[in-house]
């Protein structure tokens, strides 16, 4: 094999190893069980406020104007318009496809949080949190 054909097929795993890392190590909302299944946890809807009473805006719709929040479901990775994930408010992921503003959406011990990466070392802030220190940085990923 030529070294440009090898340069090529390493770019080629390169890239799909990158596009597959999907999902943030130490995500405690994902819970493997002793029988190999694995049980996924979402966010809490808050007790009260707008965000229960309100209509959730569908990924299928045109309402949604921020950052994607990455979540993981049962499903597995899924953009969503919140970091909720109530039914039609994802859809299947398009990290490592297509280039747009994200947040994903991770538990930490008790807190969840809104993280600008793929990791927990990235710039986090708990979405529970009052504003300010509930503001997100998303990043175009």
């Amino acid at each position: 094999m030529s070294f440009g054909r090898l340069f090529i097929a390493a770019a080629i795993a390169c890239g799909s190893f990158t596009a597959t890392a999907q999902f943030v190590k130490g995500n405690e909302a994902v819970h493997t069980m002793p029988d190999g299944t694995t049980r996924v946890e979402t966010p809490p809807l808050p007790a009260t406020g707008p965000i229960r009473n309100t209509k959730p805006c569908a990924a299928a719709d045109n309402c949604h104007g921020g950052a994607w929040l990455m979540v993981e479901t049962k499903d597995g990775l899924v953009e969503c318009t919140e970091a909720y994930a109530r039914p039609d408010t994802c859809r299947a992921s398009s990290y490592g496809k297509a280039k747009l503003l994200r947040l994903w959406v991770v538990k930490s011990g008790d807190t969840w949080l809104q993280c600008q990466s793929p990791d927990l070392a990235s710039k986090c802030v708990n979405m529970f949190a009052r504003p300010p220190a509930n503001l997100p940085f998303p990043a175009v990923q």
